[in-house]
C-alpha cells in the first residue's frame, strides 16, 4: 500500500468556517499576533490569551469538517495517508482520518506551564486558576511564536518514508514546516492544491489551482 504524506494548512479548514491564521492586515480575528501567540503575550496578559483561545475552541464547535476533510479520510481505504497539520482545529480527526500529526498543537488540549509534557483533553473554557496537579496555572497546547515545535521530528521522519505528497492550503513559506518538503524522497509525485498557487506544474508537480474541497477530489482522481 502507498504511502500518501498529505500537508495541510490553513486553506485546508477556510471551507469549513474557521478563518486563516492571519488576515492580509496581520492581525488574527481583530488581534495583534504577538499580544496573543507568543510567550511573552501570555506573561503580560494571561487572561487576554486565555479568553482569545476561548473563543477560538467555541468556535470550534460550531463548525463542521467540509468534503476534502471527508475524502482525505476515505483515501485511507486505498493508500496509507498520513496527514501532517499546521492547523489547530480537530476537523481531520472529526472527517475520520486516523494519523493526524500537529505541528502547531491543538485547540482541545491544554497542558502545564511547569512541564509542557503534562497534556490535558480540554472542551471547555480555560481560565485563571485552572491549574496542572502540581498546581500550576495551565495554558492552551498551542505552538507559539518563538517556541519549539516538538512534533517537527516525526513529521520528517513521517516525510521521508511517502510514496506521494501532496500538499493542501498551505504555502509552505514558513518554517520549521517548510523544511518537510527537503525530506521527502527525491522525484515523488507531488499534488499542490492552493487556489492561488505561488508555483506552476513541473516534472513530478502537478499543481491544482483551486479550493481543497474541490483540489482534493481532483486529484483523487490522478493518483
Amino acid at each position: 500500500m502507498k504511502h500518501l504524506v498529505v500537508l495541510t494548512g490553513a486553506g485546508m479548514s477556510a471551507e469549513s468556517g474557521i478563518k486563516t491564521f492571519r488576515d492580509a492586515d496581520g492581525l488574527w480575528e481583530g488581534h495583534d499576533v504577538m499580544e496573543v501567540a507568543t510567550p511573552q503575550g501570555f506573561a503580560a496578559n494571561p487572561r487576554l490569551v486565555l479568553d482569545f483561545y476561548n473563543q477560538r475552541r467555541r468556535q470550534l464547535f460550531e463548525v463542521k469538517p467540509n468534503q476534502a476533510h471527508f475524502d482525505l479520510a476515505e483515501l485511507e481505504k486505498n493508500y496509507k495517508v498520513s496527514i501532517i497539520t499546521q492547523n489547530v482545529d480537530d476537523l481531520h480527526e472529526r472527517a475520520g482520518s486516523t494519523q493526524v500529526t500537529h505541528l502547531h498543537g491543538e485547540l482541545l488540549k491544554v497542558r502545564s506551564t511547569y512541564n509542557e509534557t503534562d497534556i490535558l483533553e480540554w472542551k471547555t473554557d480555560l481560565l485563571l486558576g485552572d491549574t496542572c496537579k502540581l498546581g500550576y496555572q495551565l495554558r492552551p497546547h498551542i505552538v507559539w511564536f518563538g517556541e519549539d515545535v516538538p512534533m517537527i521530528e516525526k513529521a520528517f521522519d513521517i516525510c521521508e518514508t511517502a510514496d506521494l505528497l501532496a500538499i493542501i492550503g498551505t504555502s509552505m513559506q514558513v518554517y520549521p514546516a517548510a523544511g518537510l518538503m527537503h525530506y521527502v524522497p527525491q522525484n515523488t509525485p507531488t499534488y499542490f492544491i492552493d487556489p492561488k498557487p505561488n508555483i506552476a506544474s513541473q516534472n513530478n508537480l502537478t499543481v491544482i489551482s483551486e479550493t481543497a474541497t474541490v483540489g482534493v477530489r481532483r486529484m483523487m482522481g490522478l493518483i
